[in-house]
């Protein structure tokens, strides 16, 4: 688990439920369909269930549950669900909560969050390229390595994320 900004954290499965789970003042993104996303909607086939009011987040307390996987296609991210999860981390932050947003390998999903969030919601990372952003966010966290279908999904909708107030 590394602090990418104050009190914001990425990391990875384990992080969450070795450390963060056990210890109150926390706020949790979940970047990962398995197990939290199937968990907190209770399916139990390959995916959950399309029409479901919560299929593709859940909020459960300080908790917001993402139904995300590391797909090749683009089209498998939806920008509504990373919108909600900038909005939760500003929101959790701004009540003074450290925010842990995680995947189970801490390698692509959680960081291309946090360098999404920090692109457009701060100013740590600049916002006129992705590759200079991608670049500088390394330096915070060397961890990061996303898949092509989240990396073109982040290259594709770009200005509209740094462009969001």
């Amino acid at each position: 688990m590394i602090e990418v900004d104050n009190n914001l954290f990425v990391g990875d499965e384990r992080d969450y439920e070795f450390n963060v789970s056990r210890q109150d003042g926390w706020a949790v993104v979940h970047a990962c369909k398995d197990p939290y996303h199937r968990q907190a909607l209770g399916y139990k086939s390959r995916g959950a269930p399309k029409d479901h009011p919560e299929y593709l987040v859940a909020r459960r307390g300080n908790r917001l549950i993402l139904n995300i996987v590391d797909a090749n296609d683009p089209s498998f991210f939806a920008k509504e669900m990373i919108d909600q999860a900038l909005d939760f981390i500003a929101e959790s932050l701004s009540k003074g909560e450290k925010v842990l947003v995680h995947c189970n390998q801490g390698e692509s999903r959680s960081p291309s969050i946090a360098l999404i969030y920090l692109a457009s919601r701060t100013d740590v990372l600049p916002k006129d390229s992705l590759e200079e952003a991608e670049k500088k966010f390394i330096s915070l966290y060397p961890l990061y390595n996303p898949k092509p279908g989240l990396r073109e999904h982040i290259r594709q909708n770009w200005i509209q994320y740094c462009n969001r107030q």
